[in-house]
Order: C-alpha cells, then sequence, then structure tokens
C-alpha cells in the first residue's frame, strides 16, 4: 500500500518573529537588538535606539494619549509599572518632550517652558473651544484632555453647554460631513415625499441629519457615536402597525410641557459622546415609570427592538447602559438643580394651585448591611434603619419638589429648610402650609408667621373636650360636592403667648373631637376643617407611588462618609432611663403591698403603728432600699449626656447612603407622575368616572398598542380601542386635545397627532 501523502496547509503559520512584543490586538514593539520600532495596524509611529530613554517614554505616552493602548497594557509591553506611565503622562502634560528625559526636579540652568500642556488646555478651553478640538491641536486623545481639566478642577458654564440632542455642537467645522455644527438641509429635503426623518433632528430651531436611512438599521450612527462625533442620536421613525405600548406616547406633551427634557439640557449640558444621549435616555426612562417598568433590569422582560421603535431608535439601551449613564448623571451632583428648574416651571404654570401646600416625609426602609441612622416606620410601628425624603405637594396633590432629609431630621427641623426652598420657588405670595403633629412646636409656629407664612396642622398633646354645645353644623362645596362637618371655632394661647385659631371637628358618633390649629382667619370652619383633612392626599400619593412607582426601591448601593459629630440620643442615658422607670415601678408595688398590708390590719392584733413596722419590716427595708435605688440611678442618669456625637456610639466609619442617584430617580418619577396628573385632568370632563377609575383608565390607555405613521411633517399615533366603547371615546377627546397643543416629538420637527382606531 502507497504511503499516504500529507497536504500541506492552505494557511501556514506565520513564523513568530523572536523580537516582537504584543502590546494589544492592533498595536505591536519590535526590537532587533539595537533599535525599536512601535508599529500601529501595521504603520510605525515611533522609532528610536534602545537605551533612549526619553524616546521611550515619549512612545508610551503616545499610546496611551491617542487612545490606542490603556496604560496596563503599555506597562506590560515596556516592563514597566502602570505608575512610570503616568508619570511620563504627567511630565508630558506639564513639560513637553522635554521633561520626559530627566530625573525628578526641574534642571538647573534651563529656563522653563512658556507655555505647559496644561495652560494650553486651560486657554483653549477659556475662549470655548472643545474637548475634541483641543486634543486635535494638541495631537492627543480627548480623554486626556478630560483628565487635565478634570484635575484642575474646571466647570462648563451653565449658558455654553452643549445642545442636549444630536451631533456634537461645539467640534470643528472642518470635520466636513461629520461637522457637529448644524448642516444646513437643501430646500428640497423638506419637499414633499422627502424622509421626515432624514432632517428631522432638531433643538430649538437647528436641523441636523441622520446618517442612516434605514430606522431599524442605525451602525453608521452607532459607528459615528464610537468616533465621538455625536452626542445623542437622531430619532428616526418607521411606519409599523400594531406596536406595542406604543399608546405611551400619549405622554410626549405633557412631558415636553413640564420642561424635564430643557431643564436637563441647561443643568447636564451633555452626556455623550454617545448613541444613547442624554434625551434618550431621559426619555426611555421616563416612558418607563409611565409603562410600570419599574427597575432598570425589568428592561429585559421586554423586546429591545419595540421599545426602541417607540422612541425613534433601532433598540431600546441595555441594563447595563441604561445603569451606566445614570451613574455618569449622578457624578455630575446636579439633581437638586435639576429639581429646582423643574420646580420653578412647575409654579409658574400652575400657580394658582400653590395656595395650599403640603409637608409631610416618606420614609424608606433600609435592609442592608450598613449601620444607619433610624427613623420610625409607621407601618411597621418600630423604629427600623431608613432614610427620610420630605416631599411637597400642591393644592391637588400634585408633587411639587422632594428634599432628603439628613440623618432623617423630624419635620420640625426640616420646616425651616422646606419653607426656604419654597419662598425662592413662590416669591412673596401668601401662602399656607400644611402639616401634621410631627412639625409641632410653638416657637417655630412663631418663626414661620414671622416669615409671612401662614400655618395649619393639627394640635398635638392633650386636649380639653369642648361642650357641644360650641359645635354647629358647617358645609362647604368643592368641585360640585357638597362637603359637611361639626365644628367649634374658637381660640387658643400656646405655651409661648402665640394666640392662634382652633377649629375643633366633632365626629358623626360624637365621640371624638380632633382640634386643629391655623393663623388663617379669613377662612370659614369648614374650608380650615376641609384643607386639613385634604392632607390625606398627600397620604394617598405616598401610597400609590410605592405600588405603581416603586418609590421605595433601592437606587443605589453606594454609601459615603456622614458627619461623624452629628450628636444622636446616647444609649447609655436611654439604658439608666430604662432602669429609673423599673425601679419607680418596683417601688409603686411594693407601696400597693405595704397599703394593702395597712388597710387589711387588725387593730387587735398590732394596735399602734409602731407593732405595725415591726410586724412588716422586711417590706419596710424593701422599699427604702428601692428609694435609695432610685436616687443613685437618678443620679448616675443626671451626670450622662442625653446626646453623644455619633461616632461614639457606631462601630466603624460613619456612613450614608449615597442620596444622589435616589434623589434623581425620585424627580424622573415625580414628573411622570405629573405627565399622568395631567392626562387624569384633560379626560376628566369626557369620563364620569375619572375620581374612581380616571388613573387606571390613564394608565390602561398608555399601555395600549398603536398603529405608527410618519408623513412628511407629522408623526400619527392610532391607538387600539379600549375594552369599551364609552373608555375609546374618552380617549379620543383625550387625543383631540393633545393634536391642539402641536408639539413635535423631542429630537425631531415631526409634529405628534393622535386618534382612535375605530372599532371593525
Amino acid at each position: 500500500m502507497a504511503e499516504q501523502v500529507q497536504q500541506p496547509a492552505l494557511f501556514p503559520e506565520a513564523p513568530i518573529d523572536e523580537g516582537a512584543r504584543f502590546i494589544n490586538d492592533r498595536c505591536l514593539l519590535r526590537s532587533d537588538g539595537v533599535h525599536r520600532i512601535v508599529l500601529v495596524a501595521g504603520l510605525p509611529i515611533a522609532s528610536y535606539a534602545k537605551g533612549d530613554d526619553m524616546a521611550e517614554a515619549h512612545a508610551m505616552v503616545s499610546l496611551v494619549e491617542r487612545g490606542y493602548a490603556d496604560q496596563n497594557d503599555v506597562a506590560r509591553a515596556f516592563e514597566c509599572s502602570p505608575r512610570t506611565v503616568r508619570r511620563h503622562q504627567r511630565r508630558f502634560e506639564d513639560g513637553g518632550v522635554a521633561a520626559l528625559g530627566r530625573g525628578s526636579g526641574y534642571p538647573k540652568g534651563r529656563s522653563r517652558l512658556k507655555m505647559s500642556r496644561t495652560k494650553q488646555v486651560s486657554r483653549l478651553k477659556a475662549v470655548g473651544a472643545s474637548n475634541r478640538e483641543i486634543a486635535r491641536k494638541l495631537g492627543v486623545n480627548e480623554k486626556a484632555v478630560r483628565k487635565v481639566l478634570r484635575r484642575l478642577g474646571w466647570k462648563v458654564p451653565v449658558a455654553g453647554q452643549m445642545s442636549l440632542p444630536g451631533i456634537v455642537d461645539d467640534a470643528d467645522p472642518t470635520l466636513s460631513a461629520f461637522s457637529s455644527k448644524p448642516i444646513e438641509t437643501p430646500a428640497e429635503t423638506s419637499s414633499a415625499g422627502a424622509d421626515p426623518n432624514m432632517s428631522a433632528f432638531c433643538v430649538e430651531g437647528e436641523s441636523f441629519i441622520s446618517h442612516d436611512a434605514d430606522p431599524s438599521d442605525r451602525r453608521i450612527d452607532r459607528l459615528l457615536a464610537y468616533l465621538g462625533l455625536i452626542d445623542d442620536a437622531a430619532p428616526m421613525f418607521a411606519p409599523v402597525a400594531g406596536l406595542p405600548k406604543a399608546a405611551v406616547l400619549l405622554a410626549i406633551p405633557a412631558l415636553v410641557s413640564g420642561g424635564i427634557l430643557n431643564s436637563a439640557r441647561s443643568v447636564y449640558g451633555s452626556i455623550g459622546p454617545a448613541f444613547y444621549g442624554l434625551r434618550s435616555c431621559l426619555l426611555v426612562l421616563l416612558l418607563m415609570a409611565l409603562l410600570r417598568i419599574k427597575r432598570p433590569e425589568a428592561l429585559k422582560e421586554h423586546v429591545p427592538e419595540e421599545l426602541g421603535a417607540i422612541i425613534g431608535l433601532d433598540r431600546a439601551p441595555e441594563v447595563k447602559t441604561l445603569r451606566r449613564k445614570l451613574t455618569r448623571l449622578t457624578k455630575l451632583g446636579r439633581a437638586s438643580e435639576l429639581g429646582h428648574k423643574l420646580a420653578v416651571q412647575r409654579v409658574a404654570a400652575r400657580g394658582e394651585m400653590m395656595g395650599f401646600l403640603y409637608v409631610d416625609g416618606h420614609v424608606r426602609v433600609y435592609h442592608g448591611h450598613h449601620t444607619l441612622p433610624k427613623a420610625h416606620v409607621a407601618q411597621m410601628r418600630i423604629p427600623m434603619p431608613a432614610t427620610t425624603d420630605y416631599w411637597i405637594n400642591d393644592t391637588s396633590g400634585d408633587p411639587l419638589f422632594v428634599l432628603t432629609a439628613a440623618a432623617n431630621a423630624c419635620l420640625a427641623r426640616m420646616l425651616p429648610t422646606v419653607l426656604a426652598e419654597i419662598r425662592s420657588l413662590v416669591g412673596q405670595r401668601r401662602l399656607t402650609v400644611v402639616f401634621d403633629r410631627g412639625g409641632w412646636s410653638p416657637g417655630l409656629f412663631k418663626t414661620i408667621i414671622n416669615d409671612g407664612f401662614d400655618i395649619l396642622t393639627y394640635r398635638k398633646g392633650r386636649v380639653r373636650s369642648l361642650p357641644r354645645r360650641l359645635f354647629t353644623p358647617c358645609e362647604v362645596n368643592v368641585d360640585g360636592r357638597r362637603i359637611q362637618y361639626t365644628l367649634a371655632d374658637t381660640g387658643v394661647r400656646l405655651s409661648n403667648g402665640l394666640h392662634l385659631r382652633q377649629v375643633t371637628c366633632l365626629s358623626e358618633t360624637g365621640t371624638h373631637q380632633t382640634p386643629i390649629i391655623t393663623s388663617r382667619r379669613d377662612l370659614t370652619p369648614a374650608e380650615i376643617a376641609y384643607r386639613m383633612f385634604d392632607r390625606w392626599r398627600q397620604e394617598n400619593f405616598f401610597k400609590y407611588l410605592r405600588e405603581e412607582y416603586a418609590l421605595d426601591a433601592l437606587a443605589d448601593y453606594a454609601v459615603e462618609p456622614d458627619d461623624p459629630t452629628r450628636d444622636v440620643p446616647n444609649p447609655a442615658w436611654h439604658k439608666l432611663d430604662d432602669q429609673l422607670r423599673a425601679a419607680k415601678a418596683n417601688i409603686i408595688d411594693l407601696c400597693a403591698i405595704y397599703g394593702i398590708k395597712a388597710a387589711t390590719n387588725l387593730e387587735g392584733d398590732r394596735p399602734t403603728m409602731r407593732g405595725f413596722k415591726i410586724a412588716h419590716g422586711k417590706i419596710g427595708r424593701e422599699i427604702k432600699q428601692a428609694l435609695k435605688r432610685v436616687n443613685q440611678i437618678r443620679a448616675r442618669r443626671d451626670k450622662t449626656p442625653r446626646r453623644i456625637p455619633v461616632k461614639d456610639v457606631v462601630d466603624g466609619p460613619v456612613i450614608r447612603l449615597a442620596p444622589e442617584k435616589k434623589l434623581l430617580t425620585n424627580i424622573l418619577k415625580m414628573v411622570a407622575y405629573q405627565a399622568e396628573s395631567d392626562l387624569y385632568r384633560m379626560v376628566a370632563p369626557h369620563y364620569k368616572r375619572t375620581e374612581q377609575e380616571g388613573r387606571t383608565l390613564i394608565q390602561a390607555a398608555l399601555n395600549s398598542a398603536a398603529d405608527i405613521e410618519v408623513t412628511t411633517s407629522e408623526l400619527r399615533i392610532t391607538i387600539a380601542p379600549q375594552s369599551s366603547a364609552h373608555r375609546s371615546k374618552a380617549i379620543a377627546s383625550l387625543c383631540e386635545e393633545l393634536n391642539q397643543t402641536n408639539t413635535a416629538f423631542p429630537g425631531t420637527n415631526l409634529t405628534l397627532h393622535y386618534a382612535v382606531k375605530t372599532s371593525s
């Protein structure tokens, strides 16, 4: 049998160059013993003689600064530590190439450079140059410029921040087709028959275009985002029938009128370059809340392409992408500023609803392993580790803004901070602050009234019942309803001498009286009672947000240092107080036994007190010892401080949950709830059972499927019929009102037009 000949390989492996050292998958370092050369994608970028430390350091810096390799890869290939690479980068930034060929300290006798890298970056940034333009002029990667600016503590002025959506608006205009400047679209682009998505990227009159032609395939825009040439992908819609949950676009006019996108743009500027920029991420988070997708992880349960088609993208962002964007916004630390801007716009739009503002705290229980301050949880009636947020709601019960209390401060302590924020929002107009007994403090009441506020709250403590003859029936008409109370209108003088008005409400059974304290003397007793009892709207708001918006969900696991000198109750004092209370109870028990024996003593057996004391000397001695113990414990308790620094109580560092991300998510949920409330009020005239099931109707409508049709100037949303004819009719009337707003979808020039599909 003939010996079988083995067929040679079609693609033989190339011999391994012994003098080559791989930096990463596209960078290579070659050495022939005398010379070294650095190759990137086969092209040389540096060549130097072995032993030339300055040239080698410059090669390392060039690889990192231009983004070809990271510090760890470079350090491994050049056989040094990452710290050495970072030191070379710092020297190059400060002194240029000349600084790479020296040791520590500046060479004696050599004049310093006129302008270092840091000064050049500062100068260019001061005249309005973008990071990308600075990087191009200096021949480095944009990441290096951002590091220098971060080290310098550079703050971007609000007036010069970049546009929210679209291609970056401050790059070099010489970038030709990829320029971040507004692209002048030819007149024929907007003519009939042209694709509206190709010129639909506009912000405040500026138009941008997408470089993709297929809305379901955005690979070119994704490439441009990867290259850092756009800040946010332009929305592109394609006609689609029966798109699930597409009716959530009903909320877009309410969201736009609320100003969330413009406010976020002015506060955060841009989180690009990215395909999912600030506008896209905010829309996704807001629509998620309205669709009851309560956490980013729940996105895994939905089809990304379907959710993406709703906002004009090929797919919705993944969980890790959305989490990363939230983290980037959190690091900027501007959630409070965003909340303030939104509140200012809300006051300007709904100023008539600011006459009565309701303030109450909401406790979020923490179940982690960190040691956090405790707060009383009303639902469980026990103190637990928690964080307290204070919400301010307007007259209709809609939220206005939210603040996070430091170390679960009580309402009485938080009211001055809350009122200062309210005054900055509403100006000097007269308003009444409504709160519960947690804010009871006569001294605080005097300060609040002197600051120009009126108060309305329940009276705290034991109150003597009023005679029945002082109560009279009263009624008030609210929203076409007649509400009746049995009230007594009297005055009261508090412990600090402050005179206030007291309106006492008698229950229907006549067995319970509820005293209400107020400084308003111009309202009828029925109006006072109604406004006070209307505080339950805020409790219902908390319950609704807990169930529908996951208000208590933990948004961040991060912790941050807290004030270690903050005073807290001393556990040793409370322990002694418990012992004192037990010792007093023991005396009461002994005295009760002693008294019973004295009451049952027969004079024939012990006619004198001396004989009685001798007979019951054991109990007498126990009473004396108990009294002595009470005095000893009281003396020890009086010497013990009642409050001490928290660092003396907590084992380990004093920390708290990082509040920024939770505050940001709370604001977004608040905006979504406000949009839902706006839709609720718009549909109320067209639906008789709005008070009972209005929000259920809105929620069902937002979760409905819809057809999307794109015309030259409109984005038509045709919603599927609802469960019954009268519900479909109510939503159709809502669509007509929304059409009158002529709202364009954010980032496009397409006007939204809504309709309800007629049943076949």
